[in-house]
Protein backbone atom coordinates (compact mmCIF):
# COMPACT_ATOMS: atom_id res chain seq x y z
CA UNK A 1 0.00 0.00 0.00
CA UNK A 2 1.52 3.27 -1.12
CA UNK A 3 0.72 6.38 0.88
CA UNK A 4 1.77 9.91 0.00
CA UNK A 5 1.93 12.87 2.35
CA UNK A 6 2.68 16.38 1.20
CA UNK A 7 4.18 19.14 3.32
CA UNK A 8 5.84 22.50 2.91
CA UNK A 9 2.91 24.52 1.74
CA UNK A 10 2.07 27.87 3.24
CA UNK A 11 1.95 31.55 2.45
CA UNK A 12 4.46 33.46 0.38
CA UNK A 13 4.82 36.87 -1.15
CA UNK A 14 4.90 37.33 -4.88
CA UNK A 15 8.43 36.63 -6.04
CA UNK A 16 9.11 34.38 -3.06
CA UNK A 17 9.93 30.69 -2.87
CA UNK A 18 8.56 27.55 -1.31
CA UNK A 19 9.69 23.95 -1.37
CA UNK A 20 7.07 21.23 -1.24
CA UNK A 21 7.90 17.73 -0.06
CA UNK A 22 6.08 14.46 -0.56
CA UNK A 23 6.95 11.62 1.77
CA UNK A 24 6.18 8.20 0.36
CA UNK A 25 5.47 5.17 2.49
CA UNK A 26 5.89 2.03 0.48
CA UNK A 27 7.73 1.85 -2.80
CA UNK A 28 8.57 5.14 -4.47
CA UNK A 29 6.69 5.15 -7.73
CA UNK A 30 8.51 4.81 -11.01
CA UNK A 31 6.58 7.84 -12.19
CA UNK A 32 5.83 10.72 -9.87
CA UNK A 33 4.35 14.13 -10.38
CA UNK A 34 2.97 17.27 -8.84
CA UNK A 35 -0.47 18.55 -9.69
CA UNK A 36 -2.39 21.54 -8.43
CA UNK A 37 -5.98 22.66 -8.19
CA UNK A 38 -7.13 26.20 -7.64
CA UNK A 39 -10.64 26.97 -6.36
CA UNK A 40 -13.19 26.57 -9.10
CA UNK A 41 -10.66 25.14 -11.53
CA UNK A 42 -9.74 21.67 -12.70
CA UNK A 43 -6.71 19.85 -11.40
CA UNK A 44 -3.72 20.47 -13.65
CA UNK A 45 -0.27 18.98 -13.99
CA UNK A 46 2.72 20.96 -12.79
CA UNK A 47 5.77 18.73 -13.18
CA UNK A 48 6.52 15.04 -13.46
CA UNK A 49 9.51 12.74 -13.57
CA UNK A 50 10.39 9.10 -13.90
CA UNK A 51 12.94 6.95 -12.09
CA UNK A 52 15.55 7.77 -14.75
CA UNK A 53 15.30 11.46 -13.96
CA UNK A 54 13.44 12.43 -17.10
CA UNK A 55 11.35 15.46 -16.23
CA UNK A 56 8.48 17.30 -17.81
CA UNK A 57 7.08 20.68 -16.86
CA UNK A 58 3.97 22.48 -17.84
CA UNK A 59 4.49 25.89 -19.43
CA UNK A 60 3.77 27.94 -16.33
CA UNK A 61 6.25 25.91 -14.28
CA UNK A 62 9.10 25.95 -16.78
CA UNK A 63 12.02 27.98 -15.50
CA UNK A 64 10.45 28.64 -12.10
CA UNK A 65 9.75 25.21 -10.59
CA UNK A 66 12.07 22.23 -10.19
CA UNK A 67 10.92 18.70 -9.49
CA UNK A 68 13.29 16.21 -7.91
CA UNK A 69 13.26 12.92 -6.09
CA UNK A 70 15.44 11.37 -3.42
CA UNK A 71 15.14 7.61 -3.65
CA UNK A 72 17.11 7.10 -0.43
CA UNK A 73 14.61 9.24 1.47
CA UNK A 74 11.61 7.97 -0.48
CA UNK A 75 10.62 11.54 -1.18
CA UNK A 76 9.58 13.84 -3.97
CA UNK A 77 10.17 17.58 -3.98
CA UNK A 78 8.98 20.66 -5.81
CA UNK A 79 11.13 23.77 -5.51
CA UNK A 80 9.05 26.78 -6.49
CA UNK A 81 10.73 30.11 -7.17
CA UNK A 82 9.43 33.47 -8.33
CA UNK A 83 5.97 32.61 -7.09
CA UNK A 84 2.99 34.48 -8.49
CA UNK A 85 -0.51 34.99 -7.08
CA UNK A 86 -1.85 32.70 -9.81
CA UNK A 87 0.21 29.87 -8.28
CA UNK A 88 -2.22 29.85 -5.36
CA UNK A 89 -3.71 26.36 -5.24
CA UNK A 90 -3.78 23.04 -3.43
CA UNK A 91 -0.75 21.05 -4.54
CA UNK A 92 -0.86 17.26 -4.75
CA UNK A 93 1.80 14.67 -5.33
CA UNK A 94 0.98 11.54 -7.25
CA UNK A 95 2.68 8.25 -8.00
CA UNK A 96 2.30 5.44 -10.49
CA UNK A 97 4.05 2.16 -11.03
CA UNK A 98 2.77 1.38 -14.49
CA UNK A 99 4.40 2.69 -17.64
CA UNK A 100 3.56 6.26 -18.60
CA UNK A 101 4.75 7.84 -21.82
CA UNK A 102 6.53 11.16 -21.69
CA UNK A 103 3.55 12.80 -23.39
CA UNK A 104 1.19 11.54 -20.68
CA UNK A 105 3.41 12.32 -17.69
CA UNK A 106 1.23 15.26 -16.61
CA UNK A 107 -2.14 13.62 -17.11
CA UNK A 108 -3.80 12.96 -13.78
CA UNK A 109 -5.63 9.81 -14.83
CA UNK A 110 -2.29 8.06 -15.35
CA UNK A 111 -1.66 8.11 -11.58
CA UNK A 112 -3.25 5.78 -9.08
CA UNK A 113 -1.78 7.05 -5.80
CA UNK A 114 -2.44 10.52 -4.45
CA UNK A 115 -1.67 12.56 -1.36
CA UNK A 116 -4.16 14.78 0.45
CA UNK A 117 -2.55 17.98 -0.75
CA UNK A 118 -0.83 21.00 0.73
CA UNK A 119 -2.10 24.55 0.30
CA UNK A 120 0.04 27.23 -1.29
CA UNK A 121 -1.12 30.83 -1.08
CA UNK A 122 0.77 33.61 -2.82
CA UNK A 123 -0.08 37.22 -2.13
CA UNK A 124 0.83 40.20 -4.27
Amino acid sequence: QVQLEESGGGSAQSGGSLTLSCAVSGVLGTYMAWFRQAPGKEREGVAGLNSNGITRYTDFAMGRFTISRDNAKNSLYLQMNNLKPEDTAMYFCAAAGQFITFQRLLRQWEYNHWGQGTQVTVSS
